[in-house]
């Protein structure tokens, strides 16, 4: 039986997952299909079990399904134990592990656009919902000086004591905007590209300011940031390296990131 590979969420035929990965299967000649599967909020852990009954032996989760996968586990990596979320399942022998290469795609992409490593660089992260957790982990992880902030302070403070992680400093949307001239480095998870705002931002002098979102959504963030004298890179690369190191927990095989983003970035032009 072809092994059945694929992307579960609700919704998620905008899934540009299986333009990733099925281009890769047929690129190594692997007997694999990938397909976006739509699984209803609150039904994961029957859907996964239908899909196993269809030959699934690995998984992308996204919204709603993060934290569910997680829970749903028997074994979870060490970013999955922290985070309490996953994006990555796969199955060995009917036991289902849970990795978050969230994490990874993340610091793969700044890896690939920074002249310096994280570890020391001061950077301010907007937002403290569920995409600023891998964000944030990741950051830490890589040893970075890291400023968060969110409309809501409790949240904000919830996210870093979950995380255990100390040093991190807290503060509003407002002042956090007002002191960017101390960033090295900005990183954007909030929703507002998707209401078509964009931030007030100050002379960027050539730092990188990051929205996690892409498309329309991003450029809304992206287009004043440029304006301002700021480098900026969207989520799209980070969305297809944390695909990469899913296909290698399943496949070991570390595929072509840069051809990849080319086919997304044509699709997505395709699609204006």
């Amino acid at each position: 039986m072809t092994a059945l590979y694929g992307v579960v969420g609700d919704p998620i035929a905008h899934s540009l997952s299986p333009l990733i990965h099925n281009g890769w299967i047929e690129t190594h000649g692997l007997d694999a299909r990938y397909e976006a599967i739509r699984i209803p909020d609150g039904e994961f852990s029957n859907g996964v079990r239908e899909l196993e009954a269809r030959g699934a032996v690995g998984l992308n989760v996204t919204l709603p399904h993060k934290h569910a996968a997680a829970e749903f586990a028997t074994k979870k990596s060490e970013a999955v134990t922290r985070l309490g979320a996953a994006n990555t399942l796969h199955a060995t022998e009917g036991v289902w592990q849970a990795d978050n290469t969230d994490v990874g795609g993340f610091q793969d992409m700044l890896a690939g656009t920074l002249d310096a490593p994280l570890k020391g660089q001061r950077v301010t992260v907007f937002g403290a919902g569920g995409s600023a957790r891998a964000v944030v982990y990741a950051l830490s992880e890589a040893g970075a000086d890291i400023t968060l902030c969110n409309r809501t302070l409790s949240r904000a403070e919830a996210l870093l004591e979950d995380l255990q992680i100390d040093g991190g400093q807290i503060l509003d949307l407002e002042t956090g905007l007002a002191r960017l001239a101390e960033a090295d480095l900005v990183v954007n998870t909030t929703s507002a590209g998707h209401g078509g705002e964009g931030f007030d931002l100050p002379d960027g002098r050539g730092r990188l300011f990051v929205d996690i979102s892409y498309g329309a959504a991003a450029e809304h963030m992206l287009e004043p940031a440029r304006a301002s004298g700021w480098k900026t890179a969207d989520g799209l690369s980070m969305l297809v390296h944390q695909a990469a190191r899913s296909f290698e927990i399943w496949f070991g095989i570390a595929p072509d990131t840069d051809d990849a983003l080319k086919r997304c970035r044509a699709a997505l032009e395709a699609k204006r």
